[in-house]
C-alpha cells in the first residue's frame, strides 16, 4: 500500500471535536477479579497463584491464572484444583490440559515454564461454563502453593438489550457471577421511558445464600405501545453495582432463532461495557491488543470498523425498530474519522506534486518532483459549490484510539483517539516494515523534520496534516446507507434516519475522487513515463472503479493543499450496491453530476468484475481475479502484462505485495457480498450470473456441516484475463469473519435463485458459528508463526535519526519491536518473546482473537438469514 503524494508540508490548527455524552445499553460482560496473596516462598519453587476471572456473562466466563516464583523459582510447572459442581473448561490456550469430573489439570507449554524466584507470570488463561466461583484445593507441582480468596459475585442479567412487541412480554434471566455470601433480594424497577413497558413477573427475587441458580424477570408491553418506544429499568441488589436492562417496542412477531443470535451478539458489541469499544464510542480493530495485521495493534481503529459498526447498528434497527444507533455510529464517524481540514486554498489546476512510488523501501525517500505535469481536478469545483466549503468528506483511515504511540492531537501527545498513519513506502511495504508516524504532521516527534525525510525528499519541509481514504469503507457505509433507508422505510421511520442518509449520499460525491487516477492523467493504455502519459481534461482521468485509496492534506500555513487520486483498483473493493445507490437508489448525491457519475461506475463495475472472473473450464472458474492500474508501480513504469481494460493494465496484486493483496479469499467474499445483494435487490442478470459462477466455485472448494466448516485461505494466481486465467486454493482456513461474509452470499443467492444447496450451506455455517461464540465474540484459536517478524528491521535511511513520542529511537538498523516498545507491555508478549527467543524453531504462539468485523460479519450474518428466510 502508498498512501504518499505529498506536495510540500504544512497546516492550521483543528479544533478537535468530541461528541456528547451517550448512555448506551450494558454489556453482559462484567469484569472483575480474585486475587489469592502470595504465601511468602513458604513453598520453595512456587511463591503464589492467584486465579483472576476477567469476565463473566450468562453461564460462562473467562478467568487467567498467574504464577508466581518462590524462593528457588519454577523450572516447568504442573497444577490441579478443584472446580464447583457444574464448572467446567471448554477452551483454554497456552496451558496442556484435561478435565475429569470437577478435578482440572494443567501443565506448561515450555515457552511459559520458567517463572523465576519473586516473578509474577500469568502463565495460562481459560474460557469456563457454569459458576465463576475460584476453585479448591490448588496444588502447583503436588504442593498446595497458596490459597484462593473467594471470587466476589457480581450481579448478573443475561441481556441489557430486550425487544418486545406492543401486547407481549419478554424475560431475562438474573443472578450472580459467582456464590453469595448471604441472601440477597434482586428488585428490578422502571427508571426512566415510556411507561407503556412494565415489570409483569419477577421484580423481587430473593436468593439464598451460596445459590448459584438464575431466576427470570418477565416485561410486558401495553397493546397500544408505539414501535420505538423504550424504558429503562434497573436490576439492583444492596451491596452489588445495579445494572441497566433497556426495553425496546419494536413489531417483532416471534423472535426467531437467528435474530436472537443477532440480538445477543449485538449486546457483546454494543453495550456501555463492550470491551470492543473506546470510552468515545469508537469500536477498536480487536478486544485484544498484541495483534499485528494491517492496525499494527489491536486499539488502533480503521475507517472499515466505522462502516461495520454502521451495519450492526442499522440491523438493529431493522431487527427492533430502534435507530438511535444507527444516528449514532454516523456522528461517532463524523466526530472521531472524518478530518475537519477545510484549506483556503486549493487550485484544481494544480492538485499534487508528483512523487513516484517504488517496490522497494530503501528507495525511499523518494524525490518531489514540482516540475511533473499533473492532470487537472475535475471533481473540485463542483463539490466546492455544492457544499461551499474545501472539506472533503471521507473518512480518514486509521486512527489510534487509545493514543498508545503518544501523537495525540497535532503534537498536543494526549488526546484519543488520534489520527495516525503506517504505510507509504510503496507496494511492497507490508505492517512489520511500516514507521508508524502522526497525519498531522508538527515535527514535534521523530527527527527535525518529523517524519516526513522517511518518505519524501524535499530541499525545504513544512508543517501540515494529510489524510487518507479507504474507499471500500466509505463505499460500505453508503450500501448500509441503502439498506438502512429500506428498513426504515418499511418500517415508517425513514425521517429518523435522514440526517444519516444525507451524510451517506455527500460522502459518495467525495468518494468520486476514488475514480481517479492518482495524478488525473489520462485512462489510456499508453500511460507510460510521467512526462508522456497525457493528463487528464475534463473526466478523462476517471475509470470509474473504486480505487484502492484517495488522499488530500494541506499545509498549516494555509499557502498550499493538495489531492489525489489511487495507483491500484482492487476487486475486492467494488461495490455494486454503493453504485446502485448513488446513482439511483435513493442516496443520489446533490452535486450536478455525481449521480450520473455512479451510474457509469455501476456498468463500469460489472465490465471490470466479468472481465476478471476466472472463465469456464479454466481451475478456479468463478474466482475473481486482481485487479488493474493506470500507474503501472506507482511511477507510471512499461507494464509487464499484455492483459488490458479499457485503457487499464491487470495486475495481479494491486497495491500491496507482502503478501500479494489478492491471495487472501476476504477479498473474494467482501467483494462478492456486493455482488450477491445486488442480484438479490434488482435482478440483474449480469450480476445474478456471475454470482452462479463464483457460488459454485466457492462451495466446490469449502467443507461445511452445522457443527464445522472449512473454506479457502490462499489463493495462488497464474495467467492473465485472456490468456489462461486460473486460481489454485492453497490451504484452508476457519476465519469466522470470512465465514460470516460467505454466509450472507449464500443466503443472498439461495433467496435470488431459490437454490437450496445455496440456503442449507448458509443455514449451517451460521449454525456452526454460533458455537463458536466464548460470550465475548465468535473467534477460532490462531497460530501466528508470523510474529517471528517482530524481529524484523524496519528500514530507516543512513542519517536519519529521531524519536518516537515514547523515546523509542528510529535510525538504521532498528526493528519493528524497537520502534513500538509499548507493545511489550500487552498480554501475550510472553509467547510472542519466547518464540522469537527460540529461533521460531518452535510451535508458533496461539492466539483467540475477537476481531471487530469479524463479530459484525457473523452477527449480520444472522440478522441477514432471519431477514431472507425466517
Amino acid at each position: 500500500m502508498d498512501l504518499d503524494n505529498l506536495a510540500p508540508p504544512r497546516r492550521a490548527r483543528r479544533r478537535w471535536r468530541r461528541a456528547a455524552a451517550v448512555t448506551l445499553p450494558v454489556a453482559l460482560v462484567g469484569t472483575f477479579a480474585a486475587v489469592a496473596a502470595p504465601q511468602a516462598f513458604a513453598n520453595p519453587t512456587c511463591g503464589g497463584f492467584e486465579y483472576n476471572v476477567v469476565s463473566t456473562w450468562g453461564g460462562g466466563f473467562q478467568a487467567n491464572v498467574t504464577l508466581t516464583g518462590g524462593s528457588a523459582g519454577l523450572n516447568g510447572w504442573d497444577l490441579e484444583w478443584q472446580f464447583p459442581a457444574g464448572t467446567s473448561v471448554s477452551s483454554a490456550w497456552n496451558v496442556d490440559w484435561s478435565q475429569s469430573g470437577a478435578t482440572f489439570k494443567g501443565g506448561d507449554v515450555g515457552w511459559n515454564g520458567t517463572v523465576a524466584s519473586g516473578q509474577k507470570k500469568e502463565v495460562f488463561g481459560f474460557i469456563g461454563s457454569g459458576s465463576a466461583t475460584a476453585p479448591t484445593g490448588v496444588k502447583v507441582n503436588g504442593e498446595t502453593c497458596g490459597s484462593v480468596t473467594p471470587v466476589e459475585p457480581e450481579l448478573e442479567v443475561s441481556r441489557a438489550n430486550v425487544v418486545v412487541d406492543a401486547g407481549a412480554t419478554a424475560s431475562i434471566d438474573v443472578g450472580f457471577s459467582a456464590a453469595t455470601r448471604a441472601a440477597a433480594t434482586v428488585t428490578t424497577t422502571r427508571t426512566s421511558g415510556s411507561t407503556a413497558i412494565s415489570v409483569a413477573s419477577g421484580g423481587s427475587l430473593n436468593f439464598a445464600a451460596g445459590e448459584t441458580n438464575t431466576k427470570p424477570v418477565t416485561f410486558s408491553a401495553g397493546a397500544n405501545a408505539a414501535p420505538g418506544d423504550s424504558a429503562t429499568f434497573t436490576v439492583s441488589a444492596p451491596g452489588f453495582a445495579p445494572l441497566p436492562v433497556v426495553v425496546t417496542i419494536a413489531d417483532l412477531g416471534e423472535v426467531t432463532q437467528n435474530e436472537e443470535r443477532f440480538l445477543t451478539m449485538y449486546d457483546q458489541l454494543a453495550g456501555a461495557d463492550s470491551p470492543y469499544l473506546h470510552e468515545t464510542g469508537v469500536p477498536y480493530h480487536s478486544v485484544e491488543e498484541l495483534i499485528v495485521e494491517a492496525p499494527d495493534y489491536g486499539h488502533e481503529t480503521t475507517s472499515e470498523a466505522l462502516s461495520y459498526q454502521m451495519w450492526l447498528e442499522a440491523a438493529y434497527g431493522q431487527v427492533t425498530g430502534d435507530w438511535s444507533g444507527y444516528n449514532q455510529a454516523w456522528d461517532t464517524a463524523e466526530t472521531y474519522a472524518i478530518p475537519d481540514l477545510n484549506p483556503t486554498n486549493y487550485n484544481p489546476s494544480s492538485p499534487a506534486s508528483y512523487a513516484p512510488e517504488s517496490d522497494d523501501v530503501t528507495d525511499y525517500p523518494t524525490q518531489l518532483d514540482f516540475n511533473a505535469p499533473v492532470g487537472d481536478d475535475p471533481l473540485a469545483a463542483e463539490l466546492r459549490s455544492t457544499y461551499g466549503s474545501n472539506q472533503v468528506y471521507g473518512m480518514h483511515w486509521i486512527l489510534d484510539v487509545d493514543n498508545a504511540y503518544g501523537f495525540g492531537e497535532c503534537g498536543d501527545g494526549t488526546t484519543e483517539p488520534a489520527y495516525m498513519n503506517t504505510f507509504q513506502r510503496g507496494s511492497q511495504e507490508s505492517t512489520w516494515e511500516t514507521v508508524a508516524h502522526p497525519s498531522c504532521e508538527t515535527f514535534d516527534y521523530g527527527g527535525p523534520n518529523g517524519f516526513l525525510p522517511l518518505f519524501v525528499g524535499d530541499s525545504q519541509y513544512s508543517q501540515q496534516e494529510r489524510y487518507t481514504d479507504a474507499p471500500d469503507a466509505d463505499a460500505r457505509a453508503i450500501q448500509v446507507a441503502w439498506m438502512a433507508q429500506k428498513w426504515a422505510t418499511e418500517q415508517g421511520a425513514q425521517s429518523q434516519i435522514a440526517g444519516s442518509l444525507d451524510n451517506a449520499s455527500k460522502m459518495g460525491d467525495f468518494l468520486r475522487y476514488a475514480f481517479a487516477d492518482k495524478y488525473f492523467k489520462q485512462i489510456a493504455g499508453d500511460c507510460i513515463g510521467i512526462g508522456t502519459c497525457p493528463d487528464g481534461v475534463g473526466k478523462s482521468s476517471l475509470h470509474y472503479l473504486i480505487s484502492w485509496y484517495y488522499s488530500w492534506g494541506a499545509g498549516m500555513n494555509g499557502d498550499w493543499s493538495f489531492r489525489i487520486g489511487g495507483s491500484g483498483i482492487h476487486q475486492g473493493y467494488q461495490n455494486l450496491m454503493a453504485a446502485y445507490a448513488l446513482s439511483e437508489g435513493g442516496l443520489q448525491p446533490n452535486s450536478p453530476t455525481g449521480a450520473s457519475d455512479w451510474g457509469k461506475s455501476l456498468d463500469a463495475q460489472l465490465d471490470f468484475l466479468e472481465w476478471l472472473q476466472v472463465p469456464a473450464g479454466s481451475q478456479g472458474a468463478g474466482a475473481i481475479a486482481g485487479g488493474a492500474t493506470n500507474n503501472w508501480g506507482g511511477n507510471y513504469g512499461s507494464p509487464t502484462t499484455t492483459a488490458e481494460h479499457n485503457g487499464l493494465y491487470y495486475d495481479e496484486q494491486p497495491v500491496w505485495h507482502d503478501p500479494p493483496s489478492n491471495r487472501w479469499f476476504g477479498f473474494q467474499v467482501w467483494g462478492m457480498d456486493r455482488v450477491a445483494q445486488y442480484c438479490y435487490e434488482t435482478d440483474d442478470a449480469r450480476a445474478c450470473d456471475m454470482l452462479d459462477k463464483w457460488v459454485a466455485w466457492a462451495l466446490s472448494e469449502s467443507d461445511i456441516s452445522a457443527t464445522d466448516y472449512s473454506v479457502p485461505n490462499d489463493l495462488e494466481w497464474n495467467g492473465e484475463p485472456g490468456a489462461g486465467l486460473s486460481a489454485t486454493v492453497l490451504n484452508m482456513s476457519k476465519d469466522p469473519g470470512v465465514a460470516g461474509a460467505f454466509a450472507k452470499i449464500l443466503s443472498y443467492h439461495a433467496a435470488a435463485t431459490g437454490d437450496t444447496a445455496s440456503q442449507t450451506a448458509a443455514s449451517n455455517l451460521l449454525d456452526a458459528l454460533w458455537t463458536l461464540n466464548d460470550g465475548i465474540g465468535v473467534t477460532q484459536t490462531e497460530a501466528r508463526a508470523d510474529y517471528c517478524r517482530f524481529g524484523d528491521e524496519v528500514y530507516i535511511p543512513p542519517g536519519f535519526t529521531g524519536t518516537m513520542p515514547n523515546g523509542d529511537v528510529l535510525e538504521n538498523g532498528v526493528t519493528f519491536i524497537e520502534t513500538r516498545s509499548f507493545m511489550k507491555e500487552f498480554e501475550g508478549w510472553d509467547q510472542v518473546q519466547a518464540y522469537i527467543d527460540g529461533g521460531c524453531s518452535g510451535p508458533a504462539p496461539e492466539f483467540d482473537y475477537h476481531r471487530y468485523w469479524h463479530q459484525v460479519e457473523v452477527a449480520t450474518a444472522f440478522q441477514t438469514y432471519a431477514t431472507l428466510f425466517e
